[in-house]
C-alpha cells in the first residue's frame, strides 16, 4: 500500500488484523462465534511493526495527490531537459538567471516558543494578539546570490501613507482588493522592479527568468514584454515549485522565520498589536538576515540549476512503477488452460515453486513479446 503512496494508517491496524483473524478461523477452522475472538490490545500495533524490522512507523502530512511523486517524476525529467539547454547557452550567464516568486507573510502571527516554566504549569499556549491579515511580497533573486528589491502588495483597495514611512529605498508597493496577484500587478512588477534592476547587469545579453506556472504571468503582455526586452520567460512545471523553485526551496523559509523572530522582538518591546504600519520596519531587517548570498546560492543549487545537477532533485523522488510496454504491430499470445485446469493462488512456499517451475516450462514455447 505504501508503495502505491496510500500508506496504511496505524490506527487501523487493530481493525484490520481483528478482521484477518476472523476471515481465517472461517476458512481454516471450525466456525466460531465472532464474539468469542478478541479484539487486539491497545498496544499491539506498536509490538507488530517491532516484530518485523523491515516495518516502521512514520508521521506524514496530507499532501495533493498533484503534488506526489508518482504524478511529478515526469515533468520534472522534462524540465532539466528543457531548462538544461537554456542554462548551457553560452549566451545565458549566471548573473542574468533570475527566479520570481511571491510569497504571503502573516502580519502578526507568532511562532512557537521554548519556555522555561514551572512543572505544575498547565498551558501549553501563551497569550498574543494574532491577526492573521497577510501581506504578499514578491521576491526576485539571481544565480549568483543577488536579490532585487522587492514589491510589496497591501490587501487593500487603496495604498495609505502611513503604512511606508519606515525608509524603503527602491522599493515598490501595489494595492490588490482581493490579496492576490493580478495580471496588471505581474506586468506592473516585470516592467518597474524586474527590468530597471537588471537591464544595466545584462548588458544587451538575454535575461532568463523563472517564474511557476501562475496564469498571471503568461498573459499576452507580459509575454510581448518578455519578448521585446530579450528576456527569456521559463515556467516551471505545475505542482513542482516546492521542489524546483529557488525561492521556496532556499529563501522564503528563513525570510519567514525572521519575520516572525522581528514581530516576537516588538512584543516584548511592549507593542500592544502589530498592524501594517509595522510591516516594512519588520519586513526589511528580516530581509537583511534571510536574503543573504548564501541562502539564494543555497536555493539554485539544491534545486540543481546551479551548478547544474538534475539528479541533486531527482533522487529524492520515488520513480513511479515501470509500466509493461508492448510495441504496436507486435502480436501476443497468451498461455490457455484446459477447461478444469485453473491456476490456484499458492498458499504455501511448495505450491509457489511448483506454480513458478510449471509457468517457465510452459513458457520455453513462447517468442519473445509474448513472454
Amino acid at each position: 500500500m505504501a508503495s502505491y503512496g496510500f500508506p496504511l494508517p496505524i490506527k487501523y491496524l487493530r481493525s484490520l488484523a481483528l478482521i484477518i483473524v476472523r476471515q481465517r478461523s472461517s476458512v481454516f477452522q471450525a466456525p466460531t462465534n465472532d464474539e468469542t475472538i478478541k479484539p487486539p490490545g491497545k498496544n499491539w500495533p506498536q509490538a507488530f511493526y517491532k516484530r518485523h524490522p523491515e516495518l516502521s512507523p512514520k508521521r506524514v502530512k496530507a499532501l495533493d495527490w498533484n503534488r506526489h511523486d508518482n504524478n511529478i517524476y515526469d515533468k520534472i525529467t522534462h524540465w532539466f531537459e528543457v531548462i538544461g539547454k537554456e542554462l548551457h547557452d553560452p549566451v545565458i550567464l549566471p548573473e542574468n538567471v533570475y527566479n520570481m516568486d511571491e510569497t504571503g507573510v502573516m502580519l502578526s502571527m507568532l511562532g512557537s516558543l521554548k519556555v522555561l516554566v514551572g512543572k505544575d504549569y498547565p498551558r501549553a499556549y501563551r497569550g498574543a494578539s494574532v491577526k492573521r491579515e497577510m501581506v504578499t511580497a514578491i521576491e526576485c533573486i539571481s544565480a549568483d546570490g543577488r536579490s532585487l528589491h522587492p514589491l510589496i502588495m497591501w490587501p487593500a483597495a487603496t495604498h495609505r501613507s502611513t503604512w511606508t514611512t519606515y525608509p524603503t529605498p527602491r522599493w515598490h508597493f501595489a494595492c490588490s482588493q482581493s490579496g492576490y496577484t493580478d495580471s496588471k500587478i505581474s506586468l506592473e512588477c516585470l516592467k518597474l522592479v524586474f527590468d530597471p534592476q537588471t537591464e544595466a547587469q545584462a548588458n544587451k545579453k538575454p535575461r532568463l527568468l523563472i517564474c511557476d506556472g501562475f496564469g498571471t504571468h503568461e498573459t499576452l503582455e507580459v509575454m510581448q514584454y518578455c519578448f521585446e526586452n530579450d528576456i527569456v520567460l521559463c515556467r516551471i512545471p505545475s505542482h513542482t515549485s516546492r521542489k524546483l523553485q529557488p525561492c521556496d526551496v532556499g529563501v522564503f523559509g528563513p525570510l519567514k522565520t525572521e519575520y516572525r523572530e522581528q514581530v516576537e522582538r516588538l512584543y516584548r518591546g511592549g507593542a500592544k498589536t502589530v498592524g501594517k504600519q509595522h510591516f516594512t520596519s519588520l519586513y526589511s531587517r528580516a530581509r537583511d538576515q534571510a536574503l543573504t548570498p548564501r541562502n539564494i546560492e543555497s536555493g539554485w543549487s539544491k534545486t540543481g540549476l546551479y551548478p547544474f545537477s538534475p539528479d541533486r532533485v531527482l533522487r529524492n523522488i520515488q520513480k513511479p512503477l515501470t509500466k509493461i510496454h508492448v510495441p504496436k504491430g507486435e502480436e501476443v499470445t497468451f498461455l490457455s488452460c484446459p477447461q478444469g485446469d485453473i491456476l490456484q493462488t499458492p498458499v504455501t512456499s511448495e505450491a509457489l515453486t511448483l506454480l513458478q517451475s510449471r509457468i517457465e516450462d510452459d513458457a520455453q514455447s513462447l517468442d519473445g513479446p509474448s513472454k
